[in-house]
């Protein structure tokens, strides 16, 4: 009588039940550690399966439409992100990622909204008020642009990314003096960009008067 082995069999029934035994936290946090090693096919396997094991589980669906996005499925990218706001109305991450794809989408309304939610649940939140601010920018909104970066200013005075915007947007509503202070600010605190502007629009502004 020929007798089995039967400890792979063991290893594969045991290792078969530890995977149904995990959970939509544990199965997304797996996709994550793929996602930060940049093994992508992966981690989004590792989404899927927490979506199968639970379809509520918002952050799975996020983390899924991230993916999406930087390999620029942006109809599938925003289908996830709907739905993990749907899933979670506070999901300010989410929300923030929706706004971007609706702004890359030329969606600057809809970008406008999402980026205002986004500030809703986090008034201090920098990078929103600098997105909102480069929508209303597409959209003419000057002044209510300008607002936005004045506030990202009132939260840290030494934000370059809001005294270059702001000194863009000054310019571009005819407060050209304003508008190079502020760029003169964003460049003496390291953005050289700025220098470029200043000396195709400040001082031919200047010789022009």
């Amino acid at each position: 009588m020929v007798r089995r082995n039967l400890l792979p069999t063991f290893i594969l029934f045991f290792a078969c039940n530890m995977l149904l035994a995990q959970t939509a936290k544990e199965f997304t946090q797996t996709g994550m550690s793929f996602y930060e090693k940049k093994q992508y096919l992966e981690a989004i396997l590792h989404f899927n399966k927490a979506i199968e094991k639970d379809n509520t589980y918002s952050k799975a669906y996020f983390l899924r439409g991230s993916i999406k996005e930087n390999f620029d499925d942006r109809h599938g990218a925003m289908q996830d992100f709907n739905k993990a706001v749907e899933l979670n109305k506070n999901y300010s991450e989410a929300y923030f990622a929706r706004g971007n794809v609706k702004f890359i989408l030329q969606d600057y309304y809809g970008a406008i909204d999402d980026f205002s939610k986004v500030i809703e649940l986090d008034d201090s939140n920098v990078k929103a008020y600098l997105k909102r601010g480069e929508a209303k920018q597409r959209l003419e909104a000057y002044e209510d642009a300008i607002n936005d970066c004045t506030r990202i200013i009132e939260i840290n005075t030494k934000n370059i990314d809001a005294y270059f915007l702001r000194g863009i947007l000054r310019i571009e509503y005819g407060h050209i003096e304003a508008g190079c202070l502020d760029l003169s600010k964003a460049g003496e605190l390291g953005d050289s960009k700025a220098y470029e502007i200043i000396r195709e629009r400040c001082n031919q502004s200047y010789l022009k008067n």
